[in-house]
């Protein structure tokens, strides 16, 4: 390589100039001069790819070669496939042909080389400037930044991921170089979407390292500062795993002005994590960087970053935020990996899979019994087993409970021990007052998760103040754009308030996302119902793909079309194969039909099972018919509710 290069940064070559550093590629062709030079997209392989072959100026780069950059030492990875994935995408993104090529020649069996004219753009001394006044700027900165649920599964989630290290080095480096320059005013929030960790270790076993990584990423950069930074949720980025989506589309779907994009290798006994930070507006590659260490270090490194997060990072931290990064907080490397898989686990949403879920969380708490982290896991597995069915209901509550507790023992800081403590007391104890105040803690502590939000917008409901309840749930839709639950979730917020149209609209838009969503049919059979139009919910009722569902729904609907024999049918076949598990859904139906005195038998019924459903009891429009019988109040009383 010509000397010139060691103080170069940019790179002519045909009608494209590429900044190696920051991975900018230009065309400065005339079309797009007219237009004012047109950026182009690149990303991470196809730039590192590009640079290979430009640093090479003309000379043959091997496959091997690549490999030995890209995917250093021993790795194993699908290497051809990637690479030729990569290449692709970057002969599209030159406008350039393999088998007339301006660009980039392939020589069969031998490799690759650039075979447009190089030309190597020395730094302008404004530039040397410029860098030389953020390294001073630094020190300035420094000083100025100071269970599943029955009737409501899409309250379901898995609590976030514990810190790692590895995630405060990008989080620091990304916004001190990236958002410094480009931070809108204070009133104006940043979005930004981190895009599912792509697993490029070879080892499919290692998609449960990659996915939790993902979202520890997603948590750290979420609870930094919400008010100027907000971070679109793992579900709703989780669409795109294993795609290859275009920039623009992401940033449409999700309304987000930067996304980050990572990936991780392993080589022998070490990890390679690489992180590139690109911004939607133009399809600007703005910053990447990697970072290497030992697979059993994973969790040490924030001890050495913590210091440099708050030195850099753009966003003004408050003294609480800073000393929670400055505070080490170490994990035995076993417990936090049978955490990740217990977290894997739990996230597939099936009570086998709950099952594996508490046995990994069981182990990440016996190998190191002060991981916080891991007894909220094991208490929202003890939770599900308990309301679904897998283990008794005071038993798993109890077991739930125990673990909860001694989560809030090791650290009263911990957001989701919070927002599991206030499901406990939602669903165990009838204690909304409790649960709200559990919830609203875990909201002061990340206020940028769409979870708490949620369940946040349904305490809000519980206690009749629906405008409360409606704006918690659109800001959880903002940061999870894409998931259908929390479509669902502001749906059937505007079912409980009477707005029917309002949520039809939400729970067809959770279906588009996901034809399996829940409540979907459920609610939309619901819906129609109160709308005077039991005709549309059959057709919903069939598409409903759970039994116990179907028969709750089949009386509702045949009892509203006027067919009283199938309706007491469709009942009776509901108390017969479902009494134990749902007796809220037939005091529900048995007062859909005015027949008040069954309706308040099995709301007692509910009460001494527990049941889930009984959440709703205040302001379920199918119980309306009691609201005016003292037994109705009688019975908020007996829930702890206000009348």
């Amino acid at each position: 390589m010509n000397n010139s290069t060691n103080l170069a940064e940019r790179v002519r070559f045909g009608i494209f100039e590429l900044n190696v550093r920051t991975g900018e590629l230009v065309s400065i062709g005339t079309a797009a001069v007219e237009a004012g030079a047109a950026k182009v997209q690149l990303r991470q392989q196809p730039f590192q790819i590009l640079r290979i072959l430009v640093e090479h100026q003309g000379n043959i780069v091997s496959r091997q070669e690549i490999r030995q950059i890209l995917w250093p030492n021993d790795t194993v990875v699908e290497f051809d496939r990637s690479i030729n994935v990569a290449m692709a995408i970057l002969r599209k993104a030159l406008a350039d042909d393999a088998d007339h090529p301006k660009y980039i020649e392939t020589l069969t069996g031998r490799g690759y080389r650039l075979i447009a004219p190089v030309e190597w753009q020395q730094s302008s001394t404004a530039t040397h400037d410029l860098l030389e006044l953020q390294a001073d700027t630094l020190p300035k900165i420094e000083g100025q930044i100071s269970e599943r649920e029955p009737r409501a599964p899409h309250w379901r989630k898995a609590a976030a991921v514990a810190a790692s290290a590895v995630i405060l080095v990008v989080v620091g480096y990304v916004s001190w170089r990236n958002f410094r320059s480009a931070t809108p005013p204070q009133s104006k929030k940043i979005m930004l979407a981190v895009l599912p960790f792509e697993n490029l270790t070879g080892d499919p076993n290692k998609e449960y390292l990659a996915d939790g990584l993902t979202e520890e990423t997603i948590s750290q950069l979420g609870r930094l500062n919400p008010e100027q930074l907000g971070v679109i949720a793992r579900t709703s980025v989780m669409g795109y795993k294993h795609k290859d989506e275009r920039l623009d589309q992401i940033g449409r779907d999700l309304s987000v002005q930067y996304v980050l994009e990572n990936s991780l290798r392993q080589s022998g006994d070490h990890l390679r994590i690489t992180s590139q930070l690109l911004q939607v507006k133009d399809q600007s590659h703005l910053w990447s960087h990697d970072y290497d260490y030992r697979a059993e270090d994973i969790l040490i490194v924030q001890e050495n970053v913590a210091k440099a997060v708050v030195g850099e990072i753009q966003l003004r931290l408050t003294a609480q935020r800073k000393a929670e990064l400055a505070r080490s907080q170490p994990v035995n490397p076993e417990a936090f990996d049978a955490y990740l898989q217990g977290h894997y686990f739990f996230e597939r949403n099936t009570d086998k899979d709950t099952d594996m879920a508490a046995k990994y969380y069981e182990r990440a708490t016996q190998l190191d019994p002060s991981y916080a982290l891991a007894w909220v896991g094991l208490s929202r597995t003890r939770s599900w087993q308990a309301n679904s069915g897998l283990a008794p209901v005071q038993e798993g509550h109890r077991l739930a409970r125990e673990a909860i507790e001694r989560a809030l023992a090791l650290n009263p800081n911990l957001a989701a021990a919070h927002a599991q403590m206030a499901r406990i007391k939602r669903l165990a104890d009838f204690d909304w007052g409790g649960s709200d105040a559990s919830i609203q803690r875990a909201i002061a502590l990340e206020p940028g998760n769409p979870e708490y939000l949620s369940e946040a917008a349904v305490s809000a409901a519980t206690f009749g103040h629906p405008d409360e309840a409606l704006a918690l749930a659109r800001r959880a839709v903002q940061l999870d754009p894409l998931n259908p639950s929390s479509w669902s979730a502001l749906g059937e917020i505007k079912y409980f308030v009477g707005q029917f149209a309002g949520a039809e609209s939400d729970v067809k838009k959770s279906l588009e996302l996901s034809p399996d969503a829940f409540p979907g049919p459920v609610l939309l059979s619901e819906i129609y119902v109160q709308q005077g139009r039991p005709q549309d919910a059959l057709p919903e009722i069939e598409r409903e793909r759970h039994d116990s569902a179907r028969a709750f729904l089949y009386p509702i609907a045949y009892h509203a079309l006027g067919r009283e024999k199938q309706s007491e049918a469709a009942l009776k076949e509901l108390i017969a194969k479902y009494s134990t598990l749902a007796a809220f859904e037939v005091a529900e139906v048995y007062a859909f039909r005015n027949q008040p005195d069954e309706a308040f038998e099995w709301l007692d019924r509910a009460y001494a099972q527990r049941d889930g459903g009984l959440i709703g009891t205040k302001v379920d429009p199918l119980l309306k018919s009691l609201h005016k019988d003292p037994r109705y109040a009688a019975f908020l009383k007996k829930l702890n509710l206000p009348n």
